[in-house]
């Protein structure tokens, strides 16, 4: 039995465990010499000043956080669409949903990518408050709150943030996570505090400790809702609050390419320095090494450099370019090398359904995320259903357009497609300019007239 409210569960720490491996990997080359000896470890016989120096000049090939990246821009190819069944209020919190000037489509993107980079991400529906410190209302009518900009707004909450949660017969009940708010030092200055929130139907808690102290109640309150306002978005879920990182694997090779580069640059570096020995017996010969000078050598002497052949080389250029090959393999199709080849439409059709379907799935949960999301928005202002959205991103088992278009046009030359539905299909896999509209592009067509040869 715990009372510290900073306790993590022992889901989390299992989590952790994965998150220390793909955390950075999408913060990049600096994150992983952050890491030192964890990601890059240090040879037995390798000096510390050796080591250092060999981990400040290593470098990252960004293969999982741009694996990530794309697979997220294929989802957000076009903005996410709000149901016309979302409320007007709704749809007017939507263009600031977080209080920070993002809109619901830009602030679902950064959810999206860390739900994708370490298998799920969080979020929940907070409320400014409408109490005093007292506990007195500050307002008396719902029209005095919205004219005083008081709203529910949405929070991500990164997985790392969570400690750890409860259930009840299936329904969360309690769920704590750690923050850093700023709060004022003195007439001008700022500064950040730790601080952690708990969560529970109809009320929230938060935390601090003083200079390193017992976690201490700080504030509470209570919501005018009868459940936690968190929904979470799992894309490799393993059971409820937990996950493992979809592209776990991918993220490990990564993982041992960054090594195996590391290794192949000190060879490198190694190799292109001839090594020079000398062969002599007199132990009071001095050799001199300069381009305006000569050195005399005795007379049973000899002098040589020492090269490296070079297979040593040739065998990690090798080995990386092998992992490359394998990390193609497990999700990072933009290192992909025979995109330049002629494939027939079978297999294009083909690789990009392994690819896509799966992520087309993932939208759609993701889509019913925001649903509730914008539910619990429609239960804090009593506005009945919530509604729903469209994730319109590109997710075609045709995705390659040179297989699609040319079926497209041969369908709308022979009469059995119309020319609106072929210039929305051609906007849709960005042939065309989205900012085109077709009723104008139409009325411009017939102002110039058949074109030349045509009868």
């Amino acid at each position: 039995m715990s009372n510290d409210p900073s306790a993590t569960l022992p889901a989390v720490e299992r989590m952790r465990a994965y998150w220390a491996v793909v955390a950075p990997l999408m913060g990049g080359t600096s994150a992983m010499r952050a890491t030192g000896k964890v990601l890059l470890p240090q040879f037995p016989a390798e000096q510390d000043d050796t080591y250092k120096e060999r981990l400040a000049l290593s470098t990252l090939l960004p293969v999982y956080a741009e694996t990530v990246n794309n697979m997220t821009s294929r989802v957000f190819a076009e903005p996410l669409q709000l149901g016309e069944d979302v409320p007007d209020d709704i749809k007017a919190l939507c263009g600031d949903i977080d209080l920070a000037g993002n809109d619901l489509n830009s602030w679902s993107v950064e959810l999206f990518r860390d739900g994708m980079s370490h298998g799920l991400c969080h979020a929940f529906i907070d409320h400014q408050s409408t109490v005093d410190a007292e506990g007195n209302k500050l307002y008396k009518t719902k029209i005095e709150e919205v004219s005083a900009g008081v709203r529910p707004y949405a929070v991500i909450v990164k997985p790392h943030q969570v400690l750890g949660w409860r259930f009840s017969a299936g329904v969360l009940v309690q769920v704590r996570y750690i923050e850093v708010i700023e709060v004022p030092d003195g007439e001008f200055g700022t500064k950040c505090v730790d601080q952690i929130r708990v969560l529970e139907p109809g009320s929230w808690k938060t935390y601090r400790s003083a200079n390193g102290k017992a976690w201490t109640l700080f504030e509470e309150g209570a919501t005018s809702l009868t459940y936690i306002p968190w929904v979470t978005f799992y894309t490799g879920r393993t059971g409820s609050m937990t996950a493992k990182p979809p592209l776990l694997e991918l993220a490990y090779l990564n993982v041992k390419h960054w090594q195996s580069q590391s290794d192949q640059d000190n060879l490198l570096h190694v190799a292109r320095v001839p090594l020079l020995f000398v062969f002599t017996g007199d132990e009071q010969f001095q050799l001199v090494i300069s381009s305006g000078s000569a050195t005399r050598m005795p007379a049973d002497g000899k002098a040589q450099y020492v090269e490296h052949t070079g297979a040593a080389i040739e065998a990690g250029r090798q080995s990386l370019q092998d992992l490359i090959d394998e990390m193609r393999m497990a999700g990072a199709k933009l290192l992909q090398r025979d995109k330049q080849q002629v494939k027939t439409a079978a297999q294009a059709n083909e690789e990009a359904a392994q690819e896509l379907s799966p992520l087309a799935r993932l939208a759609g949960q993701f889509g019913d995320c925001i649903a509730q999301l914008l539910q619990i928005l429609a239960d804090y202002g009593s506005l009945g259903d919530g509604g729903r959205v469209e994730m319109r991103g590109n997710f075609d088992s045709d995705f390659a357009p040179e297989v699609s278009l040319p079926n497209l046009i041969s369908m709308a030359n022979s009469g059995k497609l119309s020319d609106e539905t072929l210039y929305s299909e051609m906007q849709r896999r960005g042939v065309i300019s989205d900012e085109l509209d077709w009723e104008d592009e139409k009325a411009r067509i017939e102002e110039q007239g058949p074109a030349l040869g045509v009868i």
